[in-house]
């Protein structure tokens, strides 16, 4: 392994210094505005201090940027002095107006006024250096520049230029004061900052986990829709394909063969009762869905069709005027209720488009039961559309396909070789 150069070190050490460790600040319309009060109000109070104290002690300093202030022979008049003041006072104090958008310049700015201050005259600047200090430990995202911008504060505000050990005896020098207040409130703003980090972080797991949980009730809500709207549309589509086509039979025949007309009629009569019957069995079902138990009225309303159902369903579509042969194979077993159900909304489905889109067509219904599968076919042998056929959308076998998915099932459909439609589901069982 090939040892990294120092120019790699010192790349990755400047790419951890720009590395933020948490959200830049947002700060608030408020705090903006208290910032700025807290700012101006400090700076009013300061300034008459630096004024009355300030130009004295900065001709006597051989620190900060007295020096070159008393050399040069027009800043070193009285006025050139106080304006010196002045503008090391501001230097100090204005920044802090942007004190929350951008605590880590802030704190290097005020940083640089504490280093040109005189060290006699550092109370201008000292609590400025605290509240920078306590801002950029509080607040800004860049961790590491912040905690090695302190040495150069603590240096600026001369606490760490002596050598002198202190003693239990002795009493604490003043240079020490800004190392005894800087150093545990940097320490304490910088626990402060990565108890809200991490308290937002873990809302921010709080509140993905309760969108994540909203979104599976969505999903789940419509899956529900979904399933009410197969159901429903089974339920209708069948009965009142049936209605129609009986009824136009009847207006066809009402003046030649009344008989005839009154038997249209009397299947017309039936299935509207079994359509209404197995929508106030879906609707009881919607109502114990939403309410957790049974409706009043769910006592009385008959199971969910299945299998044991084809000879009816199979008998009204004869009365409808279309030939239908039902052919068991295999060993008739019980199923699950369920599979029951999907195979006879698959017959339901299959004839009623037969019923629609083969006019004249006779239809085989053939339910063979396997020993690992169900197999439910039903063929027709073709004809003309019946009034009315264009208006399917194909919602029906979208919905058989999500019925049959359930149990793991397909569904194939197709025109036959020899003329007509067939459709056929697969169901798996268990093992006989």
């Amino acid at each position: 392994m090939k040892s990294r150069s120092a120019a790699d070190r010192l790349r990755d050490g400047t790419g951890l210094l720009k590395r933020p460790t948490g959200p830049l600040p947002r700060p608030t319309r408020h705090s903006l505005v208290f910032d700025a009060v807290l700012a101006l109000g400090l700076f009013a109070v300061v300034l008459p201090y630096a004024l009355e104290q300030g130009p004295e002690r900065v001709r006597g300093a051989r620190d900060g940027i007295a020096p070159l202030v008393l050399g040069s022979e027009v800043l070193g008049s009285e006025t050139g002095i106080a304006a010196t003041v002045v503008a090391l006072t501001a230097l100090a104090w204005a920044p802090l107006v942007l004190r929350r958008r951008y605590p880590l310049a802030v704190l290097w700015i005020v940083t640089a006024a504490t280093a040109m201050t005189p060290y006699d005259t550092q109370r201008i600047t000292f609590y400025a250096s605290v509240i920078a200090a306590y801002t950029a430990a509080a607040y800004s995202p860049y961790r590491v520049a912040t905690l090695m911008s302190l040495p150069a504060l603590l240096l600026a505000n001369g606490s760490i230029t002596s050598l002198e050990v202190l003693t239990v005896s002795s009493s604490v020098p003043t240079k020490y004061v800004p190392l005894m207040v800087l150093v545990p409130l940097v320490l304490a703003a910088n626990g402060m900052r990565t108890w809200k980090v991490r308290t937002a972080e873990s809302q921010e797991q709080a509140a993905a986990l309760e969108r994540e949980q909203a979104e599976e009730l969505r999903r789940a809500a419509e899956q529900e829709r979904a399933r009410i709207a197969r159901e429903l549309h089974d339920v209708v589509t069948h009965n009142v394909s049936m209605m129609v086509i009986q009824a136009g039979a009847a207006r066809t025949v009402l003046d030649v063969a009344p008989e005839q007309t009154r038997e249209a009629l009397r299947a017309i009569e039936a299935s509207g009762r079994t359509a209404m019957s197995e929508l106030r069995h879906t609707m009881g079902l919607l109502t114990m869905n939403a309410e957790g138990d049974a409706a009043p009225a769910a006592a009385d309303l008959t199971p969910q069709p299945g299998l044991d159902r084809l000879e009816a369903l199979v008998a009204r579509v004869r009365q409808a005027g279309t030939p239908v042969a039902l052919n068991t194979t295999g060993t008739p077993r019980d199923v699950p209720s369920g599979i029951g159900l999907a195979a006879y909304r698959v017959v339901q489905e299959a004839l009623t488009n037969t019923v629609k889109h083969a006019s004249g067509a006779s239809a085989v219904v053939t339910v063979d039961y396997g020993a690992d599968r169900l197999r439910v076919e039903v063929t027709d042998t073709g004809g003309s559309p019946a009034a009315g056929a264009a208006t399917g959308n194909g919602r029906g076998l979208i919905g058989l396909r999500e019925r049959l998915a359930v149990y793991d099932g397909t569904l194939h459909t197709g025109r036959r070789l020899t003329g007509g439609y067939r459709v056929t589901a697969l169901v798996p069982l268990e093992p006989a």
